[in-house]
């Protein structure tokens, strides 16, 4: 099980830092580099651990993950710390995400996470110790190209966590090595066997870590109370059909316990924070095949702005939990939009979009970025322009 990663030198003359978090997957990376004769360095992130987060099955980053960590550690013989991130992560990740959801947004903080603790702070940490590279668990595989690296989708897709690193810049992947990338969930397991190692058996972490009750508002309100402010539940045909306690309580293709019935099935369609209004409707009406996006890392070849104007073909993700899907993609004036070839449901701003050179096993990422807004199909986007004042597409697309 000897793992080379594409660096200068011999194994024994490169420092590895290994981001560990206490599970399988990284505890696996420290094992492979320490066997393949790398000077591993592991490190643990001190993220949140409070209250209920520290006793919760499933919530990573908690105190039991720091043991585990660190009793593999010993296990390997390979030093271990342990940094206390938690201010860091609270600015970086926890505070925005509370004004994202706040915003009416869906975000994703294992994207924020990602792009600034662990790939900007994390990694600098790892430059200052010397090391050569910073590798990680994640189901990803990077490769050269070029001057630099391309990352791709996994060998095994039921994995497949690329959706949650599109925003790794061109500078971190030269660093940045992720020896998972070719391996199943099974053969990992079976090699934490092989090592020894306590957390072979160790069910892997679901929950966002700083929502130990599962219940995002919960989590809102402590931060931002102001965000519970009541107001309308209102139909996209423009009916008011009751009132709602903040629209931090909703979230878009919400269908159970919106607060109304009215005899047919109703879904969140969108949410309205400057008129404090949460928009329900058929379930149709959430079909949605534009999108406009922000903050968006290419990561393909040249430069985005280089596209030509009738787009490129490409495959689309919007949730980490579906395949990528055909779509176009298209740069306009500094703007990014991707035309699905097909509509999907229950897409909000916040949420990624992630897109690809094909749909399998070894596609190259391409880049992603947020959504900033999507265009609902026919009836549903001029009902939404009449009730929250939307402005319609940019005529050039």
């Amino acid at each position: 099980m000897r793992q080379t990663l594409d660096l200068p030198g011999s194994p024994n003359r490169t420092r590895v830092v290994v981001a560990m978090s206490g599970g399988v997957d990284s505890s696996v990376v420290a094992g492979l580099l320490k066997s393949s004769g790398y000077d591993v360095v592991g490190m643990t992130l001190q993220l949140y651990d409070h209250g209920e987060a520290t006793h919760r099955k499933g919530a990573c980053c908690a105190g039991q993950d720091i043991h585990d960590a660190r009793r593999v550690a010993e296990t390997l013989n390979i030093p271990h710390y342990t940094l206390d991130y938690e201010e860091r992560f609270k600015n970086a990740v926890i505070d925005r995400f509370a004004d994202s959801y706040a915003a009416g947004e869906t975000p994703v903080p294992c994207i924020t996470c990602n792009q600034t603790v662990k790939f900007a702070d994390l990694l600098e940490t790892a430059r200052r110790l010397g090391a050569d590279a910073l590798a990680t668990g994640h189901y990803v595989h990077s490769a050269p190209r070029g001057e630099g690296r391309a990352l791709y989708r996994p060998a095994d897709l039921e994995r497949d966590q690329s959706y949650f690193l599109f925003a790794t810049t061109r500078a971190q992947l030269s660093f940045l090595r992720f020896p998972l990338g070719p391996m199943t969930k099974a053969e990992t397991r079976a090699a934490a066997r092989e090592f020894g190692l306590q957390v072979a058996e160790k069910h892997d972490s679901q929950d966002i870590c700083f929502v130990p009750s599962g219940r995002y508002a919960d989590v809102i309100l402590k931060l931002k109370p102001e965000a519970a402010e009541k107001g309308e539940i209102v139909h996209i045909d423009g009916r008011v059909l009751g009132r709602h306690e903040g629209i931090i309580n909703y979230t878009v293709g919400q269908r159970r316990g919106i607060g109304v019935a009215t005899g047919e099935p109703l879904y969140v369609v969108h949410l309205d924070p400057a008129g404090r209004r949460v928009i329900v409707g058929p379930r149709d009406a959430l079909a949605t095949r534009r999108l406009h996006l922000r903050a968006v890392n290419w990561l393909g070849d040249g430069d985005i702005a280089a596209l030509p104007e009738e787009g490129i073909d490409v495959f689309a993700r919007v949730r980490s939990t579906r395949p990528p899907m055909p779509a176009r993609l298209l740069y306009c004036d500094g703007h990014v939009h991707v035309d699905l070839s097909g509509a999907e449901a229950g897409v909000a701003p916040g949420q990624a979009c992630v897109f690809y050179d094909s749909d399998g096993a070894g596609a190259r990422v391409l880049g992603g970025g947020f959504i900033d807004r999507s265009e609902h199909d026919g009836q549903a986007e001029l009902a939404l322009r009449r009730i929250v004042g939307r402005e319609p597409a940019i005529a050039a697309l």
